[in-house]
């Protein structure tokens, strides 16, 4: 795990990353720093503490909202999946079966 110097609202943070993380690391620093100086410069909290609680529920919220709006996965097996199972177990036998 290599580490990463990373600034949110001005303020250095040292970072470990796991290998190949680097920009996925990046995307998320920038968006709580975008969140945090959203907040800070409406003017109405002054606590860098209270700015990143509010920065991580605002955070939190959008993430839930998005994960609620995503379509259902589509299911794992169909009726042709469970046809071929069924054909294959007969094709093997009762030692062979697959399910």
């Amino acid at each position: 795990m290599k580490q990463m110097e990373v600034t949110i609202m001005g303020q250095s943070y040292l970072l470990g990353c796991p290998d190949g993380g680097e920009a996925a690391l990046t995307a998320a620093v920038t968006q709580v720093d975008r969140e945090m100086s959203a907040i800070r410069d409406a003017g109405k909290v002054k606590a860098r503490e209270r700015i990143a609680v509010l920065a991580a529920l605002n955070l939190a919220y959008q993430l839930a909202d998005t994960s609620r709006e995503a379509p259902a996965p589509a299911p794992l097996a169909s009726p042709e999946v469970d046809t071929l199972i069924k054909r294959l177990d007969e094709a093997l036998g009762h030692d062979g079966q697959l399910l």
